[in-house]
């Protein structure tokens, strides 16, 4: 595959807790404009791969390079663990946004504040240019009315969706989803599905780790497998889903279908 075209690669990643051993010789890429879906049972490495990706967990070993340049810490060619200053880090970072299962609001403040924070303290804008961009990326997840309101007035569903305005705003490269749908009520998913997938037809590069299997087996360019901190399987979602190679993968998905 052309360097070019890759957004994100993984190379030989190893990632322990003490002598637990979470993630072993990853290796994946991620091509700009796709979607990739991680599935696999709890505990097996999901969350902790997409946390390596913007360097919120720190790897042992191996390697991952976003839009072309290593982050947070890697090995170089003499298989020394190389890390980058602060100042480097939070640069590489602000250009991969992160949502999680739990929306992370600040209570205190409002809609449009909680959109905005990151701009003013960490890209350093003037409140009226944040303020803009934070109106723009909140009428993008349909949410222009509640500039003022607090999270604790929203349905879990919307305080999603400002949560995912917020990480737009920083005009991100990447985006990362950890299980952004799990926290929700059922009938709730769905205006947070739509916005994700409105996102990925407008050619956004993302990762998501779901268990909303419809939602991958429409979006998704690529589905891994992972179990026990390996990749086990790789593939079209149409391959992974109707034709597992392996018994733990068909267990797995017998389960959640």
């Amino acid at each position: 595959m052309e360097e070019s075209k890759i957004m994100v690669k993984v190379e030989r990643v190893n990632k322990f807790y003490k002598k637990l051993h979470v993630l072993r010789d990853i290796d994946m890429e991620v091509r700009r404009g796709e979607v990739t879906v991680l599935i696999g049972a709890s505990g097996s490495g999901k969350t902790t791969l997409l946390r390596c990706m913007n360097h919120l967990e720190t790897i042992n070993s191996g390697r991952i390079l976003v839009d072309g340049e290593p982050i947070g810490c890697w090995a170089n060619e003499k298989g020394v663990l190389c890390k980058d200053p602060e100042r480097i880090l939070n640069r590489k970072r602000s250009q991969i946004g992160m949502v999680f299962q739990r929306f992370n609001l600040f209570s205190h403040l409002t809609v449009l504040e909680n959109v905005m924070l990151a701009l003013t303290t960490v890209k350093k804008m003037q409140k009226e240019e944040a303020r803009e961009i934070a109106i723009q990326q909140l009428k993008h997840v349909g949410l222009p009315d509640k500039i003022d309101s607090y999270p604790s007035r929203l349905s879990g569903g919307q305080q999603q969706r400002v949560a995912i305005a917020r990480s737009l705003a920083m005009q991100p490269k990447l985006m990362l989803f950890d299980e952004p749908t799990s926290a929700l009520d059922p009938e709730l998913v769905g205006e947070v599905l739509e916005t994700i997938t409105n996102l990925a037809k407008e050619g956004m590069t993302m990762i998501v780790v779901t268990h909303e299997m419809g939602f991958a087996r429409e979006l998704a360019h690529q589905m891994l497998f992972l179990h026990d901190g390996v990749i086990l399987e790789q593939g079209t979602p149409e391959e992974i889903l109707n034709n597992p190679k392996f018994e733990r993968t068909k267990a797995f998905l017998g389960k959640i279908l």
